[in-house]
This record gives structure tokens, C-alpha cells and sequence, in this order.
């Protein structure tokens, strides 16, 4: 698997995602120190990463790393001697990875931007966000990498983004909405990080406050990587070349 892994990355090579790993975290906190001044900016950051940059980004990356494949109609994958469910594991685990830097990149920025504008969300919470942001967007990967394969770069982005912006709008709701996993980010960034996704602060008495409800999300949401990495395996691995 590994050998698999390292032969995404060198796909990567030429391509936007090496630059976009640290030009997304750079870009949220540069837009959120020139709007707001340095006034909140960690809020303002986090609430800007996690409701439309990195969504932005995920689904972008996502769609080049698939882009060279699809455009040479998979053969160069059919031609080896390696079941396509392996092949297709290793671009979402390579994505998974790019993911995990972007966010550590981001949690390094946005420390450091809370000593020189003054901090308002203490280290370990912000750990702890950037970590369940991790989690909690894990499962986007196969869902993008098989928009992208089936609809393109610009309607996986499209898609993607518009299910996010629902999620902020309706991760509140509650009923069916809790586990729609595009809610769950949100509703986890009001405990850990003390704050809406318009950027304002939870209200003290706010049920939005409460940590019961964080390992049962971040489950959900690993429960739903675990079920898109399977079903869109399956489908690859149905693939022919055309």
C-alpha cells in the first residue's frame, strides 16, 4: 500500500495540490488579518477554514489528484497487475495525508497568529478543533474523488461546497440533520471552540455548548468515511477502460 501511496504523490508533481497544501491555511489567515484587522482572528480563522476554505481546497485537491487517471481513461491503472479497490485506497489515503498537513499548517498559523493579535481560543482547544476537523472531514475524500470521476472538477466543487453551506446553515436543526455528516463539523466547533459559524460566540446557557455529543459525531463521521471508502471502491474497482 505504501508503494501506492508514495506513486499519488509523485502524480502530484506539476500539479496545484504541493502549493495548495499551505496556500489554503496562509490564504485564510492572510484574508481574516486584512478583514478583520487582527480584531478575533483566531475565531475569525477557524470560522472561515472550516466552512468554506477548506471544503474549497479538499474538493480541489481531490479532483486534480484524480484528474491525470481520468484523463488517460484509467488505462494506465487497468494496465496493472493490482486490484483497483487497492489502487483507489491509496488515493484517498494520499488525500487523507495532504489533509492532515493543510490542518496541522493551519493549527501552526493560527497559534502563532494568537500570540502576535492575542489569543481567544486556548491551545489545547485549538488542538482539539483541528483535530476533529481532521476527523469530521475525512469522509468528503471518497465523496469527491468520485464526484470528480463521474461529474468533473467544476460540479464536484460546485456540489461539494453547496452541501457544506447547507451544513452550516442546518447543523442546528436537529432530527435526520444529525447525521447528515455535513453538519457535524459545525456543531463540534461550539463546544470545543466556543464559537458559531457566523463567528459569534455560544451563549453561555447554550445546549450548543455541551461535549456529550463529540465522540458520538466524530463516529458518525468515521462511519461514514469507512462506508463512501467501501462503496466507491467497489464502483472503481467495476471500472474499464474505454
Amino acid at each position: 500500500m505504501l508503494c501506492h501511496i508514495r506513486a499519488e504523490r509523485l502524480k502530484w508533481r506539476g500539479t496545484f495540490i504541493p502549493k495548495l497544501v499551505w496556500l489554503a491555511p496562509v490564504f485564510t489567515m492572510l484574508l481574516c488579518a486584512i478583514l478583520m484587522g487582527g480584531r478575533l482572528f483566531q475565531s475569525g480563522a477557524y470560522n472561515w477554514w472550516y466552512t468554506m476554505l477548506l471544503p474549497g481546497a479538499l474538493t480541489l485537491t481531490c479532483s486534480l489528484a484524480l484528474h491525470k487517471d481520468a484523463k488517460m481513461k484509467y488505462r494506465g491503472l487497468l494496465a496493472l497487475p493490482v486490484d483497483l479497490k487497492t489502487l483507489w485506497t491509496g488515493k484517498i489515503i494520499a488525500c487523507a495525508e495532504w489533509l492532515l498537513v493543510t490542518i496541522l499548517l493551519f493549527l501552526v498559523g493560527i497559534t502563532f497568529g494568537g500570540i502576535l493579535f492575542g489569543q481567544t481560543i486556548p491551545l489545547l482547544n485549538s488542538m482539539a478543533g483541528s483535530f476533529l476537523i481532521f476527523v469530521t472531514f475525512l469522509w468528503q475524500i471518497p465523496l469527491c474523488l468520485f464526484l470528480a470521476a463521474r461529474l468533473g472538477l467544476f460540479a464536484a466543487v460546485l456540489l461539494n461546497m453547496f452541501g457544506n453551506v447547507m451544513g452550516v446553515v442546518a447543523f442546528d436543526t436537529g432530527g435526520l440533520w444529525d447525521f447528515m455528516p455535513y453538519t457535524i463539523t459545525a456543531r463540534l466547533m461550539c463546544p470545543v471552540l466556543s464559537i458559531l459559524p457566523n463567528g459569534l460566540p455560544v451563549p453561555v446557557d447554550s445546549p450548543l455548548r455541551s461535549t456529550e455529543l463529540i465522540l458520538p459525531d466524530a463516529l458518525i463521521s468515521l462511519a461514514w468515511f469507512g462506508l463512501l471508502s467501501l462503496l466507491t471502491a467497489l464502483w472503481f474497482r467495476k471500472q474499464e477502460a474505454k
